[in-house]
């Protein structure tokens, strides 16, 4: 089993190659974030005719959160339930796979723009509200990942300069916090289960030649209960992807669950 995530900024600009990807990739539950779509705008009938399901939450020109599957969903939830948020940054569903109910936890967290700006101690406050709301979920579902662009990169081996970005945003020790404190649930950050090459990232700035320089973070994460994650075999960067003609800044992160 599958499970993959992939902020695609933009899945109007993008949609070619994710359709191309998910032919070759054959992930049976994807996340992707980013839309920046309106929820009418969504190409279903697109993402139907690769053979997945969708549930979807659109928001025009930011945001955006969906679910692909091969599988029908069951009990979506559309954004942390009682959040007044306008932003559109989460969604699950519930599926029927062969180790029982599996909840997938699809996520675009905030990104804090700057250590000064208002959108930093928003980023904090709603990553407290996720945990929160997470906690409860694991006491539901055993079987639960939570996927998607996390804007942080959880330690200086995630960074290609620590010290250039120390301090600042995304690398930040509250923001480093509030992602063990997810892991302090009971999460496993499968990509670290596992030996990796150094300096494996995830995004790369458009700017700079960063990708050819490989001056990138790994801010896009796969966090697994620990039943799927004893029960996981691998957990990898797709860079594919990252270079194609007009990309994504992102490249999929897939991990690999035994059934």
């Amino acid at each position: 089993m599958k499970l993959a995530t992939w902020n695609v900024n933009s899945l109007k600009v993008r949609l070619p190659q994710v359709l191309e990807w998910l032919s070759i990739a054959e992930p049976d539950f994807v996340g992707l974030q980013e839309l920046k779509l309106d929820q009418d705008k969504f190409p279903l009938d697109a993402i139907q005719a690769a053979g997945y399901q969708a549930v979807w939450l659109g928001q025009k020109t930011y945001n955006g959160v969906a679910i692909l599957s091969k599988i029908p969903a069951q009990d979506v939830v559309l954004n942390i339930p009682g959040d007044d948020d306008p932003q559109k940054r989460l969604i699950a569903a519930t599926f029927d796979t062969p180790l029982g109910p599996f909840r997938f936890v699809n996520v675009y967290c905030p990104n804090g723009q700057s250590l000064d700006s208002e959108k930093y101690p928003y980023k904090l406050a709603w990553f407290d509200r996720l945990t929160k709301w997470l906690s409860d979920e694991l006491k539901t579902y055993s079987n639960l990942a939570i996927v998607g662009d996390y804007n942080i990169a959880p330690a200086d081996e995630d960074v290609h300069d620590p010290k250039r970005w120390k301090d600042q945003v995304l690398v930040s020790e509250p923001e480093r916090e509030a992602f063990r404190r997810l892991l302090g649930l009971g999460l496993t950050d499968s990509f670290r289960q596992f030996d990796q090459p150094e300096k494996s990232f995830s995004w790369w700035d458009y700017r700079l030649n960063a990708y050819k320089r490989n001056a990138g973070l790994r801010i896009d994460h796969v966090l697994l209960s620990k039943p799927l994650a004893d029960r996981c075999h691998g957990c990898v960067v797709d860079r594919a992807p990252r270079e194609n003609e007009q990309p994504s800044d992102h490249a999929p992160v897939v991990a690999t669950i035994t059934v």
